[in-house]
């Protein structure tokens, strides 16, 4: 016997208590990934080799069919052959959870709504991960210890692993080994000095690795919009500067925050990486659409 169908107002509340369940960044990431999805028909695959990479340990999400039972029947783990083709599309993800993403200017301007600058790095890494799940992707992030993995359970995955609370990271990514063909993307304010941008991406450049920078600024930070006396404190260095005449720093200021991000671009161009710009006043959607052409420059138009 078919089981009734609910009515229209029993499968709303259905919906709305499953919905309840998943985090809300989750729920805004896969938001912003939909607007972003519906302006992009697919990656192209080129060249998908079928040449044996490596063995790697089974992982939830990985397909039954996939496992090598030969080489799992040596030792008490399963394992899954990996090609090389896998390998060089898993996607590293890191974001900058250091105290200077906290700030937001919103409660100091007039008419301001935006986000603190971890909250939009977040949530455009976890849509990117929406992204690159729907597209068949591998990915994990970077310095979680995890090995990079397909599916939605992928996606659930990234959300808890930056969901966590990270009191002393760093404003830089640490580097570790990777596969050589590996991409990764690294958001953040990167207001560290051009050199020690530098030095940490040349670590992974020097090891193989393509990537992409994706800077995330607060308004305030590169318009200043403050006048008369203002006292500013410092996040990281809990330094304090007391500005009379705020207006008459702007254009000098203005001149040497341009000239940072064009230093970061310079850098990243030189080490063969991409680099992108995001304001949190901005729509979200706009970043990730761009940041994600750049990850898949062989897709589709």
């Amino acid at each position: 016997m078919s089981r009734p169908s609910p009515v229209p107002g029993e499968l709303r509340d259905r919906a709305e208590q499953a919905a309840a369940v998943l985090p809300p960044l989750l729920v805004a990431a896969e938001r912003v990934a939909v607007t972003v999805a519906q302006g992009v028909h697919g990656r192209r695959r080129v060249g998908q080799g079928e040449t044996f990479w490596q063995f790697r340990q089974y992982e939830p999400g990985d397909a039954s069919t996939r496992i090598d039972w030969r080489e799992s029947a040596k030792s008490q783990r399963l394992y899954v052959r990996e090609t090389e083709w896998e390998a060089a599309q898993s996607v590293w993800l890191w974001r900058d959870a250091s105290p200077s993403m906290e700030y937001t200017s919103a409660g100091y301007v007039p008419g301001g709504e935006w986000p603190t600058k971890r909250d939009r790095a977040e949530l455009l890494l976890v849509a990117l991960a929406s992204l690159l799940v729907r597209g068949g992707e591998r990915l994990t992030v970077l310095g979680s210890g995890m090995v990079p993995i397909s599916g939605r359970i992928a996606l659930s995955r990234v959300a808890e692993l930056i969901g966590r609370d990270q009191l002393d990271a760093a404003s830089l990514p640490a580097f570790e080994p990777l596969p050589r063909a590996a991409q990764l993307v690294f958001i953040g304010d990167f207001l560290s000095p051009p050199d020690a941008v530098n030095s940490a991406i040349a670590r992974f450049a020097a090891a193989g690795l393509k990537g992409h920078l994706l800077q995330v600024v607060d308004p305030a930070e590169e318009d200043l919009p403050f006048d008369g006396r203002v006292r500013f404190e410092g996040v990281e260095e809990r330094d304090q500067v007391v500005i009379s005449r705020v207006e008459s720093v702007r254009e000098a200021y203005s001149d040497r925050f341009r000239r940072h991000r064009e230093s970061l671009a310079a850098i990243a161009a030189a080490l063969g990486w991409s680099f992108g710009f995001h304001r949190t006043d901005r729509p979200p959607h706009l970043a990730l659409l761009a940041l994600y052409a750049a990850l898949t420059p062989d897709r589709r138009r």
